[in-house]
């Protein structure tokens, strides 16, 4: 059965304009006025873009399923816009062999998105020894991290990029110097004084920015360095790029939308790691996304059971849901054309993935039918109560933002119309 989506303002890489869209057989078989089908999808004010795509999911499984399951956290992504999503392999078991991205993706046929699975650069994401890349590699793994650490050895970390490099895959890095960050519960700085509550440094990211840069120089091998925080990372990657280093860099929703003057609460909804910065960083960070410094919007959706959230700041887990609020948050509080937001969330996070081709390309006849169809003018307002989480801790509730998905197809298959969820 044919879905024509009528009305909407078609945004891709090349260009803006008014069409339907015809999907039959999970490709998109017309682009063009006046087209028709056997389901209509109402597009009017809407814009159709290539399908979201994020590069920093925690699915939570296996080993945490009371948080997320892979099926839950899909909903959450199509909900949200997001066509396929890249798990972190920071689950019990990690993410660190064959075995377990096999399990990981098998789980992920039964998601309504598409789940790609990043895998771990070190057995156990302990730091010690390389984890078997090659054989991930093989299963169609193309990122490895050890995000929620990063790999602190610098001989391990240039071994694992030539190793990287020979296979044609990507490092990316949770950027974190263990010594300087040891016992930090969020930002060091005029907040963490006033509260009492032990802080991290900026330049506990910062300085394994440049370390890494170093070794991408060193090595030849592409580095992407994971939800970046501060003004001064920022300004390193933006250096190392015009000096030809090839590295990209994503920044998270909550970094450009909130301060570490949140945590004043003692709330551990606002604990998120790397933590959040002052103004100055949430500024850069915006500008970063603006000049094209940073390559993606990613969410680090990062679920956890409202027990765990309930605990004292310095006990309770960091992490914050991210997957149904990225779009809206980019859209409020960045002052972007709506191309370029639907860039940093769509096509660019894709080539970096390697899932150009699949996700993320130019909507024309004969490409996949993974597509997203968002009323960039609606307002609401988030609701914890209103996800398909299993878990409820955003940071969110209560705020008014502007955007939100209408229609989600995967795989040519509407999985989300009108906003309701179609299993």
């Amino acid at each position: 059965m044919s879905t024509v989506i009528k009305g909407g303002l078609v945004v891709d890489q090349t260009g803006e304009r008014t069409a339907d869209v015809v999907v039959d057989d999970g490709r998109v078989v017309g682009v063009g006025p006046d087209l028709s089908g056997d389901e209509v999808l109402d597009a009017a004010g809407c814009v159709v873009a290539p399908g979201f795509v994020d590069l920093h999911t925690h699915l939570r499984q296996p080993g945490a399923e009371e948080a997320e399951t892979i099926e839950t956290g899909g909903w959450a992504a199509v909900r949200g816009g997001f066509s396929a999503v890249v798990a972190m392999p920071n689950t019990n078991p990690p993410i660190d062999c064959a075995a377990v991205v096999q399990e990981v993706l098998a789980l992920g046929g039964k998601a309504p998105c598409d789940v790609y699975t990043s895998g771990a650069i070190t057995v156990g994401r302990r730091g010690e020894r390389l984890a078997p890349m090659a054989e991930m590699a093989e299963l169609g793994v193309r990122l490895f991290t050890d995000d929620g650490n990063g790999v602190q050895d610098a001989g391990l970390m240039r071994r694992a990029m030539e190793y990287a490099a020979g296979l044609g895959v990507i490092l990316a890095q949770h950027c974190e110097i263990d010594s300087l960050a040891a016992g930090g519960h969020m930002h060091e700085g005029e907040w963490s004084s006033r509260l009492g509550i032990p802080g991290v440094p900026a330049e506990a990211e910062e300085l394994m920015v440049m370390r890494d840069i170093a070794l991408s120089r060193f090595t030849g091998a592409p580095v992407h360095f994971q939800h970046l925080s501060t003004g001064g990372s920022i300004a390193i990657v933006q250096a190392a790029r015009q000096a030809g280093v090839e590295v990209t860099a994503e920044v998270a929703t909550h970094h450009f939308t909130l301060t570490d003057e949140a945590c004043a609460s003692y709330d551990p909804v606002f604990k998120v790691n790397p933590p959040l910065r002052p103004p100055e960083d949430r500024d850069a960070v915006r500008q970063g996304l603006a000049a094209g410094s940073v390559d993606a919007i990613a969410t680090d959706h990062a679920p956890h059971p409202p027990d765990a959230k309930e605990l004292p700041f310095d006990q309770a887990p960091p992490g914050m849901l991210g997957l149904e609020t990225a779009l809206a948050l980019a859209l409020t509080e960045l002052d972007l054309p709506i191309a370029k937001v639907v860039g940093l969330l769509s096509w660019q996070p894709a080539a970096i993935a390697g899932l150009n081709g699949v996700h993320g390309g130019p909507i024309t006849p004969d490409s996949p039918a993974n597509l997203c169809v968002f009323d960039p003018e609606e307002t609401w307002t988030v609701d914890p109560g209103d996800t398909a989480s299993r878990s409820r801790n955003t940071p969110y509730a209560g705020r008014q933002v502007r955007g939100r998905v209408r229609h989600t197809i995967v795989g040519g298959r509407a999985v989300v119309v009108d906003r309701e969820m179609r299993p």
